[in-house]
């Protein structure tokens, strides 16, 4: 790095604050500002002169082009490019950026996913600025974050529900806040995210085509040496890698992006980082833009980033932890007990919000994250399980417990009240010393947050945080309901809240777990307990059409009916699709790569056996016994290979002709995928037995070194 200290240059690539305020008039800042602030509409006026604000300040900088630049439906971003040059009539040139071309422009909506929203020559949609993301300038572009929505007003992409799911948590959180403190008059989700990821030589990345294809290896025996003797993880960071995280982030923190954390993750060539908690809507903006940035550096240090959930067989996995938490516009965390009982007792009002949540819509949280590439990762021991469940800590299940034996729907007595309170009050005092970490757990209270670890590496951010956030969103105008209610009907506002959160303690009862969740004995006692086990992709999407899924997410104007079928559509589309990408991979390297390569070994050892016969005559059977039983291994293997391909493809053909897509995902995942794993088998017994010299393609414990 150039500079000396992080502070000197972070943020120099974005058009922040200190840029606003200096490229823009003092009342057009000051209007964008409260426009942000307040989740208003920028006046047309105003968008032209913070244009031509942000154009000049982008042009100081080098930049030639600006983009809109949004997250379609298919875990990736788009942009298009326009300079800033304009021809001028009669000769000559001008650079121009306009109000108008700042706050919307008009991509193909028709190549993008859109699960049936807009029809193939249907192609008009619109990117729109979203005001509360700020621009940012990649090489000579300036990138405006925007939302992307169809032509008649349906959302195309992870941002517009996103934003939506924040105004719902936003107003029903503030009512609740309301009855601690009337200062709060904002609450945004904030997020923390833990990115984990692989790196491997350039080289050796393309001379494996299923990796070059579907970003994981369809086959390859398991290194004698991987993670087993648990020394990577936390371990030295290579000499290679430390150059590729400085230039990632020195990147990063010239785009604003708070990166804190570098380290060695579990598997051999695994590794993480991690940023300071933003809000929610940054956040995702920030991780989005930081793998576009892992990706494009790595190639300028011969590497290659992936993101694929399990692109290793034997070794983890890569997730992408969701640290979720609510911050006030008075500097609070709601999710972290205060320094009284008071604010305890607010602290414990959002707590079980949170906990009646996940008991209500626990199976839709699981389907924001169920997708092909995690389907490999998820239920494994380096994850958390299919079932959902909730680690609160002993400390606060002692709390919750407490509150459930001794508050009643009768008013309480004074003595009952205060040693409720004492009781209440203890918690910032033990709290951290016994909230451990349980890493079974799905949904993990860790302190003064909630850490969701089911998301897959490669996933958008987003929509696990849409779920929660309107799941959020509706117990908390529940509770705040309930108190009204209570409070109208005589009770004491203390009173009030206590039994409401009694209550929502009862009613989420289900859902809270302290022990292991690989165990036998959890899915038996989950089951017990009415909570399924999500462990088919295509059974668990179909939570996003559940009526009380789609009543959820239309009254709290997230998404419409139309907006939630869609996105089923493309999540079994998107399904079917990698399964017949990775059959259709595995299957021409089995039948063009592997198999020609077992034969021209097995030609080598037939060669091997005549020549021992005619030089041992006798003796040549014996002798040769050992070739002769690999030849005939050899011959087993390739014919099932062979056997299993045809099988495989003639099964695609049937479904292929399928015409409903959620058809077609299904038998895709109940009948084609299970080959996947057969063939391999058999491909990783050859790679035992065929002469290294004639294998095609690197193998594991090559991809492991570093």
């Amino acid at each position: 790095m150039n500079c000396k200290k992080i502070s000197d240059f972070f943020g120099c690539d974005v058009f922040g604050r200190d840029q606003m305020r200096q490229y823009l008039p003092r009342d057009v800042f000051e209007s964008v500002i409260s426009a942000i602030d307040d989740n208003r509409r920028i006046d047309r006026r105003v968008a032209d002169q913070v244009a031509a604000g942000m154009k000049a300040w982008a042009m100081d900088r080098g930049a030639t082009h600006y983009t809109h630049w949004f997250q379609p439906l298919n875990d990736s971003t788009a942009e298009k490019h326009d300079t800033f040059f304009e021809p001028v009539w009669g000769g000559g040139a001008v650079e121009t950026f306009s109000g108008d071309l700042l706050v919307q422009q008009e991509p193909d909506a028709s190549s993008f996913p859109t699960g049936g929203l807009r029809n193939t020559f249907e192609a008009r949609g619109y990117s729109a600025w979203d005001p509360s993301s700020p621009t940012f300038l990649i090489d000579d572009t300036l990138c405006i974050p925007s939302v992307f929505i169809s032509y008649t007003g349906e959302a195309l992409d992870f941002k517009t529900p996103l934003l939506r799911s924040m105004a719902a948590l936003d107003k029903a959180a503030v009512e609740v806040c309301q009855l601690f403190d009337k200062d709060v008059v904002k609450v945004v989700p904030t997020l923390g995210w833990e990115q984990e990821y692989f790196l491997l030589d350039e080289a050796l990345y393309k001379a494996r085509p299923d990796l070059v294809q579907t970003g994981r290896t369809l086959m390859g025996h398991t290194a004698a040496k991987d993670q087993q003797l648990d020394d990577h993880y936390w371990g030295e960071i290579p000499d290679r890698v430390v150059g590729f995280m400085k230039d990632v982030e020195e990147r990063c923190f010239r785009l604003g992006i708070p990166l804190k954390t570098r380290h060695n993750e579990t598997a051999p060539n695994q590794y993480e980082c991690a940023p300071m908690f933003e809000e929610a809507n940054i956040a995702v903006d920030h991780n989005t833009l930081l793998m576009t940035i892992m990706r494009r550096i790595a190639l300028r240090h011969g590497l290659h980033v992936l993101f694929h959930e399990k692109p290793f067989a034997g070794v983890n996995g890569s997730g992408k932890h969701i640290n979720w938490s609510l911050a006030t516009s008075t500097g609070q965390n709601l999710l972290a007990p205060g320094k009284t009982p008071k604010s305890n007792m607010q602290f414990l009002s959002f707590f079980v919000c949170a906990l009646r949540a996940a008991a209500k819509h626990g199976n839709m949280i699981m389907a924001s994250v169920a997708t092909e590439g995690n389907s490999h990762r998820l239920g494994g021991s380096e994850a958390p399980p299919a079932i959902f469940s909730v680690f609160t800590g002993c400390t606060l299940s002692a709390v919750l417990d407490e509150i459930e034996q001794r508050v009643s729907k009768k008013a309480l007595t004074p003595d009952e009240k205060t040693g409720i309170k004492l009781d209440i009050g203890k918690i910032p005092e033990i709290l951290l010393d016994n909230t451990d970490r349980n890493r079974t757990s799905p949904f993990a209270f860790t302190g003064n947050r909630f850490e969701f670890r089911a998301l897959g590496a490669s996933a958008n951010c987003a929509m696990p945080l849409i779920v929660l956030n309107t799941a959020m969103a509706e117990q908390l105008t529940a509770f705040a309901g309930e108190v009204e209610e209570l409070v109208s009907a005589g009770a004491k506002k203390d009173d009030a809240i206590l039994q409401t959160i009694r209550g929502f303690i009862l009613e989420s009862r289900k859902i809270r777990f302290e022990g292991n969740g690989y165990s036998a004995e959890w899915h038996a006692e989950a089951k017990i307990r009415g909570l399924k086990a999500m462990t088919k992709v295509t059974t668990a999407i179909k939570e996003y059409i559940e009526p009380h899924n789609v009543q959820l997410f239309k009254e709290f104007r997230v998404f419409s009916e139309a907006e939630l079928k869609a996105r089923y559509e493309i999540k079994c589309e998107t399904y079917l699709k990698k399964v017949q990408i990775e059959a259709r991979v595995l299957g021409d390297l089995a039948l063009n790569h592997i198999i020609p390569t077992a034969i021209r070994y097995q030609n080598i050892l037939i060669d091997n056996v005549k020549g021992i016969k005619e030089l041992f005559h006798a003796d040549g059977n014996e002798m040769a016994r050992a070739e002769m039983n690999t030849i005939r291994t050899i011959a087993d293997h390739v014919k099932a290979i062979r056997g299993l391909v045809h099988d495989m493809v003639e099964i695609r053909k049937e479904w292929n002709v399928m015409e409903s897509v959620s058809d077609r995902a299904e038998g895709y995942e109940h009948e084609v995928a299970p080959f996947l794993p057969q063939i391999r088998d058999h491909i990783d017994h050859l790679e035992m037995i065929v002469d290294d010299q004639l294998w095609l393609m690197p193998k594991y414990r090559e991809l492991f070194t570093m």
